[in-house]
């Protein structure tokens, strides 16, 4: 089934895959209906200001998601010029790079280059959430599925010398280390790979000690070791610095501890709501992340009854004492990992489909294994199985690109789904108008930073949400506090609410403050005060509580 005839000619799955991801992402790249989004526009300032000669250690304002995503951007920025586009190119590349290794671990794991070119298809035509989130970047998402895939394969190569007889190099030892240390620098969800890869390896160098191999197993551990602490070298300086607690904090989810109201001892079942009615959804592809939108429905019911009968499948496939279990049941723990960690950490609070995404390639992979095991019963179920799929998952993707704005977005909360369709509009006016600094919310503010060159600055101090929640780690860069705080007139934009508005109106005539208005799109701009008024005099919060 690696194969494809088409009269003479033989196509190669993988090359198909190859092709299949490339044509992909170029149409999401260039269609224009993937949104431009604060978070990706932190990244794209953090490269600029790389390509300028800082040298951040973790994404703005938080200290956890390294900066490795922005220093590969910086790169582009310098060969291609600070586009939009390149950002997105980049994390193209990073996911060719995951659809090859999808291939490579498939053959080492499952001991087959049939069901490795099978996954590797089905991670070039992925669900609307993985195309989502391999494609716009939020600081790490592509290089945690790079380099999770790249720490598999060389988990399952150490385990193979070792099984061989044969002595383990020391630099693969040291790779390992290095590459785990890099994945807990750039971020957390790394760990879903790593720890079940760890253990794995813990469990190969026992072997070692008693059948008698001391050497090794010293060269083992030193070489890991030394690994983990080169490549997570700025994670241990920036701790050393600036002190532990915050450090693991945010590594584990501090920053998400508290969205919910629920008690602390009910909460694992909250999230274990959230994985199975929304997390499963999104991962299987049934809806988008960002809404309860039933995709591709005629082919629904039959996509669910296939995941359904892979959950099965691989529970039976992992059981049994079967060539290559240990490896298989390797590829499983990361969704076990991933799962227990969703449902124990504050994670579990956020069900967006982001932390899934690591679920991918263990399920493409599961299915390739279950698509394969059929070709001798009926070819024709087996490619039946295979084009469902791959039509569902690029249909589905096609259904929410039409639906633009929002399009295919990171936004979850309608109020934030911002139409920067008009951000040129609104660039223009604010320069005709000499308008150059002010305050605004977070979904504005990074990206009209990024795109007027610097220009433009207004930092986010406003509420977004229709409560008026505000939460100061919106506020990512220090630098540009202090050049608003110097300037002799500043302006507010808002965005989607229509109360904020009323509250602002409402505070600055009790202030005695006369002012313009003007609506561009989804943007609503304050300017011409008569006098400077800040935000913490303004009396805000109490509006929406």
């Amino acid at each position: 089934m690696g194969k494809i005839k088409i009269g003479q000619l033989e196509l190669n799955i993988l090359w198909l895959a190859i092709f299949a991801a490339i044509a992909m992402k170029t149409w999401l790249v260039l269609s224009g209906v993937l949104s431009f989004n604060a978070d990706e526009a932190v990244v794209a300032l953090m490269a600029r200001h790389i390509t300028q000669g800082e040298l951040p250690i973790f994404f703005y304002g938080q200290a956890y998601m390294g900066s490795l995503d922005a220093l590969l951007v910086s790169f582009g920025f310098r060969i291609f010029g600070e586009q939009i586009w390149v950002l997105r190119f980049v994390q193209s590349l990073l996911y060719l790079g995951t659809v090859v290794t999808t291939f490579q671990l498939g053959k080492i794991a499952f001991g087959s280059r049939e069901i490795g070119k099978i996954a590797a298809l089905l991670m070039a035509v992925p669900t609307v959430n993985v195309s989502l989130y391999t494609t716009v970047t939020l600081g790490g998402y592509g290089e945690a599925l790079l380099l999770g895939n790249l720490l598999l394969i060389c988990t399952l190569r150490i385990a193979n010398n070792i099984e061989d007889k044969k002595n383990v190099p020391w630099w693969r030892w040291l790779l390992w280390g290095g590459m785990a240390g890099v994945g807990w620098w750039i971020f957390g969800l790394s760990l879903v790979y790593s720890l079940p890869a760890g253990l794995y390896l813990l469990w190969k160098i026992v072997q070692l000690w008693k059948g008698g191999e001391r050497l090794e197993v010293g060269k083992a551990l030193g070489g890991l070791l030394a690994g983990v602490m080169v490549g997570a070298a700025p994670w241990w300086v920036y701790a050393s610095i600036h002190g532990w607690g915050d450090m693991i904090s945010e590594l584990s989810g501090g920053a998400i501890a508290n969205i919910t109201a629920v008690p602390a001892l009910l909460k694992p079942f909250g999230r274990l709501f959230n994985l199975l009615l929304l997390g499963s959804t999104v991962t299987f592809g049934l809806r988008p992340p960002w809404a309860v939108t039933w995709l591709m429905f005629p082919l629904l019911p039959f996509l669910l009854m296939f995941w359904v009968g892979v959950m099965v499948y691989s529970v039976r496939r992992i059981y049994p004492k079967q060539l290559n279990r240990a490896k298989v049941g390797l590829i499983g723990a990361v969704m076990l990992t991933l799962f227990l960690g969703f449902i124990f950490t504050p994670f579990g609070n956020d069900p967006s489909g982001r932390y899934f995404v690591p679920l991918a390639v263990p399920m493409a992979l599961f299915a390739a294994d279950m698509i394969i095991s059929y070709v001798d019963k009926s070819k024709i179920l087996s490619w039946g199985l295979l084009l469902m799929i791959l039509v569902f998952n690029l249909g589905g993707t096609i259904q929410m690109a039409c639906k633009y704005p929002p399009g295919i977005t990171t936004q979850f909360d309608v109020i934030a789904q911002v139409d920067h369709d008009y951000m040129d509009d609104l660039i223009a006016f604010l320069e005709e108008q000499n308008i150059n600094r002010g305050y605004t919310n977070y979904w504005v503010a990074y990206p009209l930073a990024f795109l007027s060159q610097e220009e433009l600055i207004f930092i986010p101090r406003l509420p977004y949400h229709s409560d008026f929640r505000f939460t100061p780690r919106d506020d990512r860069y220090a630098p540009y506090d202090k050049m608003v705080a110097q300037a002799d007139e500043v302006a507010y934009i808002t965005t989607n609410h229509p109360a904020l508005n009323a509250a602002l109106r409402e505070n600055f005539t009790a202030h005695g403050i006369t002012w313009e208005e003007k609506e561009i799109g989804d943007y609503h701009i304050f300017y011409a005060l008569s006098e400077i008024i800040r935000p913490p005099e303004l009396d805000l919060n109490a509006k929406g509580l």
